[in-house]
């Protein structure tokens, strides 16, 4: 194939929608496992965390410490099921054998990556929309420029569903898959502002948390609720569409060669 066809064929859509198709299935089959825990798992946060802190935690000199925590653990876990959704499928399509069907499609990389990553945004999605109108009826949050909230829900649910496509490419088995949940994203998750303003940190970790990606994920998904933020909203988006472009143009190399799909 000369360069040029190989070019044109690497971008190619034909079939991405099916698989697109096939992916949400696949989480919504079991939404209550893929959907209900996480946000059950969120609303125990909320319980726990608002309850012990509530009358001990102000932030942004007007804010309940309650309507400060949601949006954080809406966001938390947008990122954390998106992530999970790409990676999940891979390496299970790795164990059971099934991937091989795949590979013998015409797919292009594109179109695996749009398909994945696709299917990833919407779960983490969902699952954020379902924490929202859970928390909401604990504290009502303000909707102070909703179109900030879109934007780093979109953004940050892409930048998870590529980074979980890397993970489930280069993971053989689940053990290394947890190892990378456990110790890269997890983390990260929590030491990114969810639960509280990075600007009552010591200097040092101040420092620290804005080399953090996911933090400028999540602080500028609050700012969204509350026209207020840690750091400017263009600064967070920024930081999170260049750390996109660079996982995404990993992740598509990763499926243009091949690696690890065709042993």
């Amino acid at each position: 194939m000369s360069p040029t066809g190989a070019s044109s064929r690497f971008w190619r859509l034909e079939g991405s929608r099916p698989l697109f198709y096939k992916e949400i299935l696949r989480f919504w089959k079991v939404s209550f496992q893929t959907v209900g825990a996480p946000v059950l798992t969120a609303v125990l946060y909320l319980l726990i965390f608002g309850h012990v802190l509530e009358d001990h935690v102000q932030v942004y000199d007007r804010l309940s410490y309650t309507s400060f925590l949601i949006p954080g653990l809406v966001m938390m876990s947008v990122l954390q099921n998106a992530f999970a959704n790409t990676s999940s499928s891979l390496i299970q399509s790795k164990i059971t054998g099934n991937l091989v069907f795949l590979l013998v499609t015409p797919l292009s990389p594109l179109a695996w990556y749009v398909a994945y990553v696709g299917a990833s945004m919407v779960r983490g999605l969902v699952v954020g929309l379902g924490v929202l109108l859970v928390t909401v009826w604990f504290d009502p949050p303000a909707f102070a420029a909703p179109a900030w909230i879109l934007v780093f829900g979109l953004a940050g649910s892409a930048l998870m569903g590529s980074l979980g496509l890397i993970a489930g490419l280069w993971a053989e088995k689940f053990d290394q898959m947890a190892a990378f949940q456990n110790f890269i994203v997890m983390p990260m998750t929590f030491l990114a502002g969810v639960f509280y303003s990075v600007q009552s940190l010591p200097p040092f970790w101040q420092a620290a948390s804005h080399l953090n990606p996911f933090f400028y994920m999540v602080d500028g998904f609050r700012h969204g609720f509350f026209g207020v933020s840690d750091v400017s909203p263009w600064l967070s988006l920024g930081v999170v569409l260049g750390a996109f472009v660079l996982v995404a143009a990993a992740a598509l190399r990763l499926l243009h060669t091949g690696y690890k799909l065709r042993h």
